[in-house]
């Protein structure tokens, strides 16, 4: 749970904020207690909020709290990444989907020994398959794994 300081705005805090900026402060053990005592002192209680979906394109940040009626509520800010965050987010999802694919393909070596009781070239088509995921339109944000035989 978290807090703000309504004179000074000070946000987020936690409870061992609120007992460290107070030590000479004896804070009740129930919730609904400790929540009391912080009002009377000036901090609020923010109702925490899901955070949104975003895309590799876009940041999150938490925004300031905002105050109705009801009290306050945690705020979440959207903002486009810059060229460099897209361009380390898309490396790092494509190492992450080649990483996959690898793994996929060392699970399935064993199909091409000459001994292998399985359909070899049935084998072969899917394996190759895994090789051209690199390929795939919407790579490395959209990828169609291939059906293992």
């Amino acid at each position: 749970m978290a807090y703000i300081n309504t004179t000074t705005g000070d946000y987020p805090l936690s409870a061992a904020n609120v007992r460290a900026a107070h030590p000479n402060t004896s804070f009740p053990a129930e919730v609904a207690g400790f929540e009391a005592a912080l009002i009377e002192m000036g901090y609020a209680v923010v109702q925490a909020t899901p955070e949104p979906v975003i895309t590799y394109v876009q940041n999150l940040a938490e925004g300031a709290p905002e105050k109705d009626e009801s009290g306050y509520t945690q705020t979440w800010v959207v903002s486009d990444a810059s060229a460099e965050e897209i361009t380390e987010r898309t490396d790092a999802e494509a190492d992450s989907v080649r990483q996959e694919r690898n793994q996929r393909l060392a699970d399935c070596d064993w199909t091409q020994l000459p001994d292998a009781p399985v359909d070899a070239a049935t084998w072969a088509t899917y394996r190759q398959e895994l090789r051209d995921i690199t390929a795939q339109a919407g790579f490395p944000w959209t990828i169609t794994w291939p059906e293992q035989p």
